[in-house]
């Protein structure tokens, strides 16, 4: 079982690499910091680019942030702000959430091409105790090392609409080592499914709700492996697969970083 050794303050940070393929093909990289070194705070960051021949012909990028509150006792987070970055082709749009320390929603900006952090009107009834999928995502990566079990179910508010975003656990399995992915040992599997509960949702799946409803098409929908590596630390992605209509999608865990230990996948290597 991949597992590496750290001292209290090196399993505050973790970093890990992500390489995406499809069709044999590397077309995604992207990258996570899970950052616990401030008393009571967490800081998430996931980027990602597309690359290769998809980078030339659907040039993307994306940075998404959440900072927040955290419980050290129980391992419950609550944001205080969420803000993505997306650049495509030319151009730029940002968006910025905000919540207040008892949970509540407080204020919705966005920037793009027409406007400059604009203040844009939240229904409350689609903004309204929900949170952002980051910290919905930390919030099951820390019951893992608890339990071993890939669930739970968060609300989320994405600007426009409102969505439950749930974690349905399939037991724990084993994973090997391979010249793609450096992780090898017990993993709690989990299908990550999206539920719509009000707001602009358009009428033929758009986006991940197209993921989504292709996956369940083509029989598997899509699934998250997670694993404690360090112990004391959050569990982390490990593995994710996805199968659209074009075929499918997997992503591996190609690099890990804590501290003064770095893993590096063979495949990783060879492309440094």
């Amino acid at each position: 079982m991949l597992s590496v050794p750290a001292k209290a303050e090196e399993a505050k940070l973790q970093r890990a690499t992500y390489d995406v393929y499809a069709g044999g093909f590397h077309v995604v990289k992207a990258n996570l910091d899970i950052d616990l070194r401030k008393s009571n705070r967490y800081k998430l960051e996931l980027g990602a680019h597309t690359r290769g021949f998809i980078g030339k012909v659907a040039p993307w990028e994306g940075t998404f942030t959440t900072t927040g509150w955290y419980d050290t006792k129980t391992g419950a987070a609550s944001p205080e702000m969420h803000k993505s970055w997306a650049h495509w082709k030319d151009e730029d749009e940002i968006k910025e959430y905000t919540y207040n320390r008892d949970g509540t929603f407080r204020e919705y900006r966005v920037t793009d091409e027409h406007s400059d952090r604009e203040v844009r009107e939240a229904d409350p009834s689609l903004s309204d105790n929900t949170t952002d999928v980051m910290t919905a995502a930390l919030n099951i990566m820390n019951t893992i090392p608890a339990n071993g079990k890939c669930e739970g179910t968060s609300e989320v508010f994405d600007g426009k609409r409102r969505f439950k975003m749930m974690f349905l656990d399939e037991g724990q399995t084993e994973l090997k080592q391979s010249r793609y992915n450096i992780y090898s040992g017990t993993a709690s599997k989990c299908v990550v499914q999206v539920e719509p509960m009000g707001g602009d949702w358009h009428k033929n799946p758009r986006g991940w709700m197209s993921i989504q409803e292709q996956g369940r098409q083509n029989g598997k929908m899509p699934t998250i492996w997670m694993a404690q590596i360090t112990e004391g630390a959050p569990a982390v992605p490990v593995k994710i697969m996805v199968r659209s209509n074009y075929g499918a999608l997997v992503m591996h865990m190609t690099r890990y970083e804590n501290g003064g230990n770095v893993i590096l996948a063979e495949k990783q290597a060879d492309d440094e």
